[in-house]
């Protein structure tokens, strides 16, 4: 297998030299998703006309908002702030993919806690990062810590006190405002815990789940994405566009820390076999599969942070090619190893190849994209049978998609995308590394204190019985208690 996977390496290396117009085409991105900072190095671009170049608020700023209103650039700022929050609602729709995803893959007796998780997570995700994560994770020259730390904030009033317009972000980007701004990351903040979600159904106790989700998102996720998006020590040369290490490895690891602490659901695993625990609903799970699609074109696509025609739908092709590769290629390597076409393989093998090319979506060129994407399909496979063998159990697969390939998708942008491949090993192990630590050090703090498994009874029960005193489906209980 290794020499299979080494020689699919290498050739990927080949095609994606033979394509070297496919990185020549396209203008420097801004950092994604903050604006601080250039990604990975790509080819010169064509420098862009003046009329495509937005006349940003500098030195004291505008006066009134009707002031920039008359300037030649509002038109091309316009449109940019109005892709951005199009891309922020296609990443919410996300969670309603999230949602389905966990509720398909898992028994029926626990939808409404995995329902109720994730409407909690969404909201908390949003209000914490206002109240603080979004100015600690790009805190300008604020720094407590130098290039690693920094302390957090409400999120900046849109006029200060001497009635200056400053919802403008020149400082550090001129394209859109720093509300379109705030909502954009925000909706990313809230997925670190949706992955853990999935990775611990079924066995979790609400109340603990939720103090350790806000610690999680509200503190956790916007040190690591201050490191590279925030202007911190992973700021150069390190690049992570849209964040297969900042935002899917946090969530996959933090993840792999507390379902360990959890250990496995009872009856998994039994006499050293593994029993599998086979979902309720696959249509649910392949329905959120889809809306996850859909919401990565706004992950990906928005943070090209503008609304340039030639990047963004640049980050579109190379996003749906390694999406579908990765499906592919889950589709028929479970199919060779476990001898049947399994549908949840390939619905994560999609969701692999999305992961992996999110880091390069906009320096990995066309064809070069689909072998990443197909080799983290490969790769899910694998995971997920390792983890089994480990006899840590993960109901979803969020550690192998979010985890593994996040890091592999990280360090493929060394290998395709012209970056340090030093420096992308270094920044996404760190990444993990530290949230690893950070859950296992919560939620082991929180299991002493709280406690973190629910009861056998509970368990066998059902948690939408245990935590929430309803059913999801009273009408049609058919499966086994």
């Amino acid at each position: 297998m290794k020499k299979f996977l080494s020689i699919l390496t290498i050739t990927g290396v080949l095609i994606g030299n033979s394509f070297s117009t496919n990185a020549q085409d396209t203008p420097a991105k801004a950092a994604a998703p903050a604006a601080v900072k250039e990604a990975a190095p790509a080819p010169p671009a064509p420098a862009a006309p003046p009329e495509a170049v937005p006349a940003a608020p500098e030195g004291p700023g505008y006066k009134s908002y009707e002031e920039f209103t008359k300037t030649p650039g509002f038109a091309q700022f316009t449109v940019n702030n109005l892709w951005i929050l199009i891309a922020a609602a296609l990443v919410f729709i996300m969670h309603l993919g999230f949602a389905t995803v966990e509720t398909g893959l898992t028994q029926s007796k626990n939808t409404v806690n995995i329902l109720f998780k994730n409407v909690f997570i969404i909201c908390m995700g949003v209000l914490t990062y206002a109240l603080w994560g979004f100015n600690a994770m790009y805190p300008g020259d604020s720094w407590t810590i130098s290039k690693f730390f920094a302390i957090g904030g409400m999120i900046p009033s849109a006029i200060d006190a001497a009635g200056e317009v400053k919802n403008l972000t020149a400082t550090y980007n001129a394209g859109y405002t720093i509300w379109g701004d705030f909502i954009f990351q925000a909706m990313f903040a809230a997925t670190a815990a949706t992955i853990v979600s999935g990775a611990v159904a079924e066995r979790i106790k609400l109340s603990t789940f939720m103090v350790g989700a806000t610690i999680l998102v509200m503190f956790g996720y916007p040190i690591t994405g201050s490191w590279e998006w925030g202007g911190g020590w992973l700021s150069e040369p390190f690049a992570d566009f849209a964040g297969s290490s900042l935002v899917h490895a946090f969530g996959g690891y933090a993840a792999l820390a507390v379902a360990i602490l959890l250990g496995p659901r009872k009856g998994k695993y039994i006499d050293g076999k593994i029993r599998p625990i086979p979902g309720h609903s696959m249509p649910l799970a392949a329905i959120g599969v889809f809306m996850l699609f859909l919401g990565w074109f706004g992950f990906n696509g928005g943070s090209v942070l503008s609304a340039d025609p030639q990047a963004v739908s640049r980050v579109f092709v190379t996003t749906t090619l390694a999406g579908c590769a990765g499906g592919l290629a889950a589709a028929f390597t479970s199919w060779i190893v476990l001898r049947k076409p399994d549908l949840s393989m390939a619905l994560n093998g999609i969701l692999a190849g999305l992961v992996g090319i999110t880091a390069g979506a906009d320096v990995i060129g066309i064809w070069a994209s689909v072998l990443v994407g197909g080799i983290a399909g490969i790769i899910v496979v694998f995971s997920v049978l390792f983890f089994d063998k480990l006899k840590i159990d993960d109901p979803v697969g969020a550690i192998s998609v979010h985890g593994v390939c996040g890091n592999w998708g990280t360090i493929a942008v060394g290998i395709f995308g012209g970056g340090s491949l030093k420096w992308q090993v270094i920044g996404t192990f760190s990444i993990s590394a530290f949230a690893f630590v950070f859950a296992l050090v919560t939620f082991g703090i929180l299991k002493a204190v709280m406690g973190l498994r629910v009861s056998p009874d509970e368990e066998a029960e059902g948690l939408d019985i245990a935590e929430h005193g309803m059913e999801a489906y009273p009408h049609f209980a058919t499966e086994q208690r």
